[in-house]
């Protein structure tokens, strides 16, 4: 393909929402491991790529090398304009994603509800926290895309491993609304109830007085004198490892 009109199909990519930017070998590697459809890969090195995927990720190294062709560093640069630590680049299909299905899952592991965040690398290691602790699926509000390429890169790919979707609203379910606010119970004190919606404010303004008004618990996590706030995703691993790890490390899968 002509090196302007791959330019311009990354560029078109970036604000396609059937498509999906993956930027980073890491964020390939994930996006891999669990399922995702590439559609196509460019790096400067195809060596580079190839060592790469066998030492860290050999079960990903067909796919990614299948995919993979050479483009010259300045056309690197113009595909993946921002810094990212390695040279590799990819698109994908973006999935179809149920709130219904995500709220209707009988498991017994929360949905974690991000309101409104400004961040978008928040958003994706939110999304990387719950990936790891086996959270049913992530549900976001807001102007921000949980799958741009920006939350991408911050949750490592991670996005493909469990359902994350954008919503206006939240709509009302049979799961318990739990929101996360500095005047609430103390986490460690606190009786959480299995399959909760554990909800977290954006990074300055917290959560909205509805949210918090409709919720049926509110919880906070203690922190030290003088400490004002945690970033959103560390917010989001405190929490749910602390409610994983009383329910002896695992969430029934449903």
């Amino acid at each position: 393909m002509d090196d302007e009109l791959l330019v311009e199909k990354y560029m078109a990519a970036r604000t396609d929402r059937s498509l999906v930017v993956l930027e980073g070998f890491h964020a390939l590697k994930h996006a891999v491991r669990f399922g995702a459809e590439l559609l196509d890969v460019r790096c400067t090195d195809t060596g580079d790529l190839a060592r790469l995927s066998r030492e860290l990720a050999a079960d990903v190294y067909v796919p990614v090398l299948d995919a993979a062709t050479e483009v010259p560093p300045g056309v690197f640069t113009r595909l993946s304009p921002g810094s990212i630590p390695t040279d590799a680049i990819g698109l994908a299909k973006r999935p179809e994603v149920s709130l219904s299905a995500i709220l209707e899952n009988p498991a017994s592991a929360p949905v974690v509800l991000l309101e409104r965040p400004r961040n978008l690398g928040n958003i994706g290691a939110s999304v990387r926290a719950a990936a790891a602790a086996g959270a049913a699926g992530v549900v976001s509000t807001g102007e921000h895309d949980p799958w741009s390429p920006g939350a991408m890169s911050g949750g490592a790919g991670l996005q493909y491993a469990l359902p994350v979707v954008q919503v206006a609203t939240l709509p009302e379910s049979d799961r318990p609304l739990v929101a996360f606010d500095p005047n609430g119970e103390p986490l460690h004190l606190a009786v959480v109830p299995p399959r909760s919606i554990l909800t977290f404010g954006s990074e300055r303004a917290g959560l909205s007085r509805e949210t918090r008004e409709r919720a049926d618990l509110c919880v906070s996590i203690p922190m030290a004198q003088e400490v004002s706030s945690l970033n959103l995703a560390t917010s989001v691993a405190v929490a749910l490892y602390t409610l994983k790890f009383r329910h002896g490390a695992e969430w029934s899968s449903g």
